[in-house]
């Protein structure tokens, strides 16, 4: 096509058209918990299992392993209220700088937790983020560590043990062991360790005064009851996920539900479940093999998702006492957060937590860039402007040969416009005479679309950035945009925001609350796009014309900080470009 700016047009146009509806997509909002009523121990293996801590050896069928908590009569929802469940149950309290809550010495259950850095909306009197609640409500979520084994008929610890605490609170540097004595020679000890962040230590150990050995296999499991709702957007992962071996792996709600339960064998990583800022995460010893699972159970009519993972038995003669350490995070996933427990705990691609994508490389950088710059100045806002100036100088010598192609161009326009006048019926003619023109002033129609091309997939990058960190969650700017995440709160409806009532939720038409970003983000196009040469035919005219309209209506919806990218960079642009079409002697009024 002749038109350098025709195709541009199109190639941006598609992109982001095109990419919106893939990565965006349709919400999807899981159905709300149905009562949970009882049933049998049967697992979606197929298999019957016995409830965590019960006798089964090693090597039965199914493998031995924790089963799906809460799928007894003995587990049944309460409809209790969560308040309270918790003060029906004696327990530990926990403090930390940013976690609330506390742990259940029935089970000896992590199954109470609040974030206290969080809440719900940008506005602070909102409610705090509750991560972990215990079995008996709706949306029981929660982590516990036990044994399965041969210990003859001897008991094991299981859900309804009630542990016995040498404290009476779990804060940071002040650790809290519970201990159970089964009477039959078997003395097992948890000691509970957490720091002033998210993560959690917890060491098994188990002494044998019996006069036999026994073999028993320690565990780790996360158990979340209900379907929570999810965003369905194609670009964030919400449900199950680990990495074994290196690799990453993530299981949707709905992929488990129908397909079943899925099994690795690992040495190293980690697993669990997330959301799109929140993670609970199970961290084995890393240089111990171990068998991990994703299970879903659905016979209760409530649907059940459990990942766990075992380690490998072991012989424990009479006398001897075994223990061995693991970890649990619950909490918010800050990248650097992650980066910091990846580093000095050794676990393999902790970062990958969060949910950076096929464009890694480019996205991560590009958050640690968007980091460090706020750091200094404090302001992720005008972090974001500093970084747009960074990638503008890098993308300098590219885009100086685009906007010299543009200038060339504008200049042949007149020219191009008498070829048109003489050759429109001619086709082949035209083109001819037009390739001739090109190439007796050195002017080259697509040379211009390379930098747009390149500058595509940071584009992308940079919207993965500001949707799945946290970092960006709830993070102002300067007046009327306070969640750098969200989308420009103001609207022409209610005179973007001068006018003393609330912008209503337009449902399908929502597209047309169109804030002050957008709008600015659209003027700057139309007068960037009036610096580019013009195409002679006025239908192509008219649909450069259309083009910031679309794009107005369509980054509505976007974050607005990216909104706010690329209306810095619009002006960045037409600066730039304006000061080139001078240098080549093109008049920037003429059209």
């Amino acid at each position: 096509m002749e038109q350098k700016n025709l195709i541009l047009a199109i190639v941006l146009s598609v992109a982001i058209l095109l990419s919106f509806q893939l990565l965006v997509g349709e919400q999807q909002v899981a159905p709300p918990p149905q009562p949970q009523t009882a049933t049998s121990t049967e697992q979606a293996t197929g298999g019957t299992q016995p409830p965590a801590g019960t006798t089964q050896a090693p090597g039965a069928v199914p493998p031995a392993g924790p089963s799906i908590p809460g799928t007894g009569t003995s587990e049944v929802a309460s409809g209790l209220a969560r308040a309270e469940i918790l003060a029906n149950s004696p327990r530990i309290p926990i403090e930390t700088p940013t976690l609330r809550g506390s742990l259940s010495l029935v089970g000896a259950r992590i199954d109470d937790l609040t974030m206290t850095r969080y809440r719900e909306t940008i506005e602070p009197t909102s409610d705090e983020i509750i991560l972990l609640s215990p079995q008996g409500t709706p949306n029981a979520y929660f982590a516990d560590f036990g044994w399965t084994g041969t210990a003859g008929d001897a008991p094991l610890p299981n859900a309804t043990t009630l542990w016995q605490a040498d404290g009476d609170v779990l804060r940071p540097g002040q650790p809290l062991t519970l201990s159970w004595d089964n009477g039959a020679g078997l003395r097992f000890e948890m000691v509970f360790e957490i720091d002033a962040n998210y993560m959690m230590t917890v060491t098994q150990r188990v002494t044998n005064s019996s006069d036999a050995a026994v073999t028993l296999l320690p565990y780790g499991l996360i158990s979340r009851t209900g379907t929570p709702e999810i965003l369905g957007f194609y670009i964030l992962h919400e449900g199950l996920l680990g990495v074994f071996d290196e690799t990453l792996k993530e299981i949707d709600y709905s992929d488990l539900s129908e397909d079943g339960p899925v099994e690795a064998k690992t040495t190293g990583g980690w697993l669990g479940i997330t959301d799109k800022y929140w993670l609970v995460a199970l961290i084995p010893d890393q240089k111990q093999p171990i068998s991990a699972r994703f299970l879903h159970d659905g016979r209760s009519g409530v649907d059940k998702y459990q990942t766990d993972f075992l380690y490998g038995g072991t012989s424990l003669a009479p006398g001897a006492q075994s223990e061995i350490t693991s970890s649990l995070f619950a909490g918010a996933k800050q990248v650097t957060l992650l980066d910091q427990y990846e580093e000095e705990r050794g676990i393999a691609r902790f970062d990958l937590a969060v949910d950076f994508g096929w464009f890694y490389f480019l996205t991560k950088p590009l958050f640690s860039a968007l980091h460090h710059i706020a750091a200094l100045i404090g302001n992720f806002g005008v972090a974001i402007l500093v970084l747009t100036v960074f990638i503008k100088l890098l993308f300098f010598p590219l885009a100086n040969k685009s906007y010299a192609a543009m200038a060339k161009m504008r200049k042949l326009q007149p020219e191009m416009i008498k070829l048109r006048e003489r050759f429109g019926d001619d086709k082949q003619r035209l083109n001819q005479e037009m390739m001739a023109l090109y190439k007796k002033e050195g002017a080259n129609p697509l040379s211009g679309c390379l930098p747009i091309l390149v500058q595509i997939p940071v584009f992308f990058a940079l919207y993965k950035v500001m949707f799945v960190t946290i970092e960006m969650r709830h993070a102002p700017f300067f007046g009327w945009i306070q969640d750098l995440s969200a989308k420009d709160p103001t609207s022409f409806i209610n005179g973007f925001g001068l006018l003393p009532w609330d912008v209503p939720n337009l449902g399908l038409l929502e597209p047309i609350n169109i804030g002050v970003w957008p709008l600015a983000m659209g003027i700057t196009m139309f007068l960037q796009q009036k610096l580019n040469p013009q195409p002679p035919d006025p239908v192509q005219a008219k649909i450069f014309m259309l083009m910031p309209i679309i794009f107005t209506f369509l980054l509505a919806a976007f974050p607005a900080g990216l909104v706010i990218y690329w209306t810095w960079n619009n002006i960045l642009s037409i600066a730039q470009q304006a000061v080139i079409m001078k240098r080549h002697g093109v008049s920037i009024g003429r059209t």
